[in-house]
């Protein structure tokens, strides 16, 4: 019979390491020598390395003296950061950060070296969340950066759903010509993108039209063929475009006309007669006389 002292002093049985055993079986030396598995084979040194902390952008190296982005020019950029909002359009963000960047130079310093500098600082959110999330020296040109924006909140998807817009577009009922041409260019200017050629977008939106305004434009196009040479001409993309202008124009030019007045006609208010009440005969001098004789 066992007691408890002995119990306590009998020495724990160690785990033997995970290691494949040998196939009695086959020679040793056609058998493979065993595999120990290790939890973690880098040292000491190298678990308490620190993690190095590198920018996703890599700015290429500014060699011009005295260098420096000013603090308002960094104010500026920041007064209209992009968030990931729903309604707000990547493209537009592109669009306003080109405007501001390409009013600043300074010598010996590259355009798209201040881009690539600024660009982080225009957003906030989930969008500068995102910007984290990219590999460290992923990013090395301007075009690079603008590509991963644009993939990143442009998906292919709403690029598949705006073209079908534009190639589906059609005047409203109610909608007027400059309405509908202004519509319709939003919708080119939402999807820059869309790979459509002019003359396949001025097409597009001519059949889109009612039948008046399609014999207004061909009203215009009549005269832009007869400038041309014969009506079998057919007019080019510039020639288009200024047929769509001169339509607009002349449209506006017909919503802004004043309307015509027409000329007052002089009544007399005692008695009806085509004069002022002031040279009514029933006046006389300041004494009102009634018309009404009893």
């Amino acid at each position: 019979m066992r007691t408890r002292s002995q119990t306590r002093n009998r020495p724990h049985q160690q785990v033997p390491p995970n290691i494949e055993p040998f196939n009695l079986e086959e020679p040793i030396e056609n058998q493979a020598p065993p595999v120990v598995t290790m939890a973690d084979q880098r040292t000491m040194a190298q678990l308490l390395q620190a993690p190095t902390y590198e920018d996703e952008i890599v700015v290429p190296a500014i060699t011009a003296d005295n260098f420096e982005l000013k603090h308002g020019l960094l104010t500026l950029v920041q007064n209209k950061q992009f968030f990931r909002h729903d309604k707000e359009d990547p493209h537009a963000h592109i669009r306003y950060f080109n405007k501001i960047t390409s009013t600043l130079k300074f010598p010996n310093v590259p355009n798209t070296s201040i881009k690539l500098m600024l660009f982080p600082f225009s957003l906030e959110g989930a969008a500068r969340i995102w910007l984290e999330k990219e590999p460290p020296r992923s990013i090395l040109t301007w075009d690079d950066l603008v590509s991963k924006f644009i993939n990143q909140f442009f998906p292919p998807s709403k690029t598949t759903n705006l073209r079908n817009e534009i190639t589906n577009f059609q005047q409203r009922f109610d909608e007027s010509f400059s309405e509908a041409w202004d519509r319709f260019k939003d919708l080119l200017r939402a999807c820059p993108h869309h790979g459509f050629l002019e003359l396949h977008q001025l097409d597009t939106f001519y059949n889109a039209l009612n039948s008046n305004d399609q014999d207004s434009l061909n009203y215009a196009a009549g005269a832009i063929v007869a400038k041309v040479g014969t009506s079998s001409s057919t007019p080019d993309v510039a020639e288009l475009k200024d047929m769509v202008r001169a339509l607009l124009l002349d449209k506006k030019n017909q919503s802004q006309a004043p309307a015509t007045v027409k000329a007052v006609e002089e009544s007399c208010v005692t008695c009806g007669g085509a004069y002022s009440y002031r040279n009514c005969p029933a006046i006389d001098g300041n004494i009102y006389r009634d018309n009404i004789q009893e």
